[in-house]
């Protein structure tokens, strides 16, 4: 698909408008009276399994909570860009159409995307041009947590959580019986154009027992997105005709992908349906989700590739090769269909007060189609259960137990089935308390998990043991200050395709070769944590420092099979440390006639991590996220609020041999949400994206020097609730 390039002059002009607004936003006049934001997040409550009820401020372990509003505010497509500017984040870019959270340089299997408190249940943790089956459009809150967030979710989540809420079963009656939004928005670097609507009715109250009908759709379709200049890096194009010369050859001008990223465009829909019975004692709810989407993978995804910086498809740009034939481009053709049943009931249940109960079955199929043809099939059938029982506790006490059990039969079937078909289960159970006396908070708790693995048709099967478990402490420095630190040892078991791969990865231009003597991944970590909110001024800050017994990672062995380099997986040891930092300042509240209070305040973030791998010579870890930071001004009314910030990540020249270094990039946004009428039911956003057109390239991303992050974009929407 071709994208047409569209209203530059508009676009330009709404920028300016939009750059300008936001800054007289800070000049106003007035006196300060009011807390800053960041204050109020403070005091949000945690509600994921057994962290529910505790201030995001008093917590040891380090965790982010996006509210609705800043999820529209950063919504961009997939899960990894939305999250990617909040602190200690990056993500996986492959594209629009897939990206997948980094925590702390931590991604694939030991990363969970949840569901309201399951997983996917797709493949995502596959490879990075997989999409995440979840959809941050419908969120309602997303929570992200680190650490010890395993012990609740599986070795899966040794590196971090996301939790991805939405209402699709709800839980409470709605005020007058019926609650709805609807929602629309416009991009211009793609000429996107995306669509939501969602509602929870009452239709049905008998006595004790009332009865809650919801529904949801989501509609997103996107051309292939602008960029400010050449698809490929200047890095790799230097190194292409610096080995066009070496052998020999006389440099060709061949017309290269410039101002449009050729083969990213999306288009996705879903939607879900169910319903919820509720109780005086609580809810039982179930729904069932539909999701299909269909994006390109650009940067040249096919054979023929060499390793990564160094490859190049004569190709890519569609012009015919030695046989006189085109290379077709690579999409992928993603359907799911989800079941879940969800329960709480609160009574006396012995030891316990609390009954959390989550299914969810999901039969999941991706195709990869080279052109029209069907490339690779993947196939997902698993389910997932988890039970959270809350104790009762004790006036200083209390503490939650649970199990999870999980299922998996995965396959894959054509060109590139990297990894044989597999069938995979895990048992965990775990227990987790909490207690305080005096200004003292004392956390601890531990996990048992069991995981198998069947390799179809070729009886060769793996078991693992695993153990867990976590200590922390936190103190009350004062009414408005909390500090605390928390150690940590985690077993994770190797995932299938550590284990088991044996073939051609073409979206990470590998020869994949599993190594099926792999044994348990151990983690001994310590984390601390301080937060401080008094007056004017916040501020939040996260330290780790993480030792890995046996880190699995892939290698490049020189060799070649398919003419792709062999990568295999192998183990040794690795540390992990950095830091993540966030703080605000509260300027004033000043009484602009005709539009009352306006709070003004600004605010900065910024991480850094840094790796070692123990193996001699070269000890990066590849694709390490770069360092980044965030720094804005805002101002907030009923009528409107306005922002204006500068988004920065530092450059990469530590590489691995299969590497090349990333320069350093900041984008400049803008966003202003207007709420014109008394009830606030209607609200009016325009967003500014890169107003500056910078070049973007994340080091993270397997497509960094051929897929740059989109260039300046407009995006303006609404949403009306009802």
């Amino acid at each position: 698909m071709t994208k047409t390039n569209k209203c530059r002059a508009i676009n330009r002009a709404s920028l300016t408008a939009t750059a300008v607004v936001a800054l007289l936003a800070a000049s106003a006049p007035g006196n300060a009276v009011a807390a800053p934001p960041l204050e109020d997040q403070l005091e949000e409550i945690i509600v994921s399994s057994a962290f529910e009820g505790r201030k995001l401020g008093e917590t040891i372990l380090g965790a982010t909570i996006l509210s609705q509003d800043e999820i529209l505010r950063r919504l961009n497509g997939t899960i990894g860009e939305t999250l990617r500017s909040q602190p200690g984040i990056s993500s996986t870019f492959f594209g629009a159409g897939a990206s997948r959270p980094i925590i702390r340089g931590l991604a694939g299997d030991r990363i969970r995307v949840l569901d309201n408190g399951i997983g996917s249940i797709d493949a995502s943790a596959t490879s990075p041009d997989h999409a995440v089956a979840v959809e941050p459009a419908l969120a309602e809150r997303i929570e992200i947590l680190r650490g010890s967030a395993m012990l609740m979710y599986g070795s899966s989540a040794a590196g971090g959580v996301v939790n991805v809420i939405d209402n699709r079963i709800p839980s409470k009656v709605p005020e007058g019986g019926f609650e709805g939004a609807v929602r629309y928005g416009f991009t211009s670097v793609d000429d996107g154009h995306e669509a939501t609507a969602a509602f929870n009715a009452l239709i049905g109250d008998f006595d004790s027992t009332k009865i809650l009908l919801h529904g949801d759709y989501f509609y997103r379709d996107t051309e292939d997105y602008d960029i400010p200049g050449f698809a490929e890096s200047a890095r790799l194009r230097a190194l292409e005709e610096a080995e066009e010369h070496d052998e020999g050859e006389e440099h060709e001008d061949e017309e290269e992908a410039f101002g449009t990223l050729e083969n990213s465009f999306v288009e996705t829909q879903g939607g879900s349906g169910g319903l919820s019975f509720l109780f005086e004692n609580g809810f039982i709810g179930f729904n069932i989700r539909q999701l299909d989407s269909l994006y390109g993978v650009p940067g040249g995804h096919g054979h023929g590739h060499e390793e990564e910086g160094e490859e190049h498809d004569e190709d890519e740009e569609h012009d015919e090769d030695e046989h006189g034939e085109e290379e077709e481009l690579v999409s992928i053709d993603l359907k799911q269909t989800r079941y879940d049943l969800t329960g709480e009931f609160s009574g006396d249940f012995g030891w316990f007060s609390k009954a959390k109960f989550r299914f969810g079955y999901s039969d999941y199929e991706h195709t990869e189609l080279e052109g029209d043809e069907v490339g690779t099939v993947f196939s997902n059938e698993g389910w997932e259960g988890r039970l959270d029982l809350v104790e009762k506790g004790g006036d200083n006490w209390k503490g939650s137990t649970g199990i999870q059990i999980r299922s998996r039969d995965f396959s894959a079937i054509g060109a590139e089935a990297f990894v044989p078909p597999t069938e995979s289960s895990q048992v965990g159970i775990y227990t987790v308390k909490e207690y305080t006396t005096g200004e003292w908070r004392f956390d601890f708790g531990g996990r048992y998990e069991h995981t198998s693995y069947d390799v179809v048709g070729q009886n060769i099967e793996r078991s693992f043991d695993g153990f867990s478990a976590s200590l922390g402490a936190g103190y009350n420095l004062g009414e408005n200050v909390f500090t605390g630190v928390s150690v940590f040892r985690t077993e994770r078991a190797p995932s299938t395709e550590e284990l088991f791969s044996n073939g051609p990865h073409l979206a990470t231009n590998a020869f994949e070769v599993g190594n099926v003597d792999l044994g348990l991944e151990t983690a001994t970590g310590i984390e601390a944590t301080f937060t401080y909110a008094t007056g004017p001024f916040s501020f939040v800050a996260n330290a780790y420092f993480t030792t890995y017994d046996d880190f699995i990672y892939e290698v490049a062995t020189g060799a070649e099979e398919d003419e792709l380099p062999v990568f295999e997986f192998r183990a040794n040891d690795a540390q992990i440390y950095g830091f993540e930092a966030r703080a605000e300042y509260h300027l004033g509240t000043y009484n602009w006639d005709g539009v009352g209070p306006v709070d003004v305040h600004i605010d900065g973030q910024y991480d850094l991590i840094e790796a070692d791998l123990d193996r001699g010579g070269n000890d990066e870890l590849p694709r390490l996220p770069a360092s980044s930071y965030l720094i804005g001004i805002e101002a907030t009314s009923d009528l409107f609020d306005i922002r204006t910030e500068v988004e920065g990540y530092g450059s990469v020249s530590d590489v691995t041999e299969a590497e090349l270094p990333t320069d350093s990039f900041a984008f400049w946004n803008a966003f202003v949400t207007v709420r014109p009428f008394d009830n606030k039911n209607l609200s009016l956003e325009l967003r500014a994206n890169n107003l500056t057109d910078s070049t973007g390239r994340q080091h993270t991303s397997f497509l960094k020097d051929v897929a740059p992050l989109p260039g300046r974009n407009i995006r303006a929407s609404f949403r009306v609730a009802f």
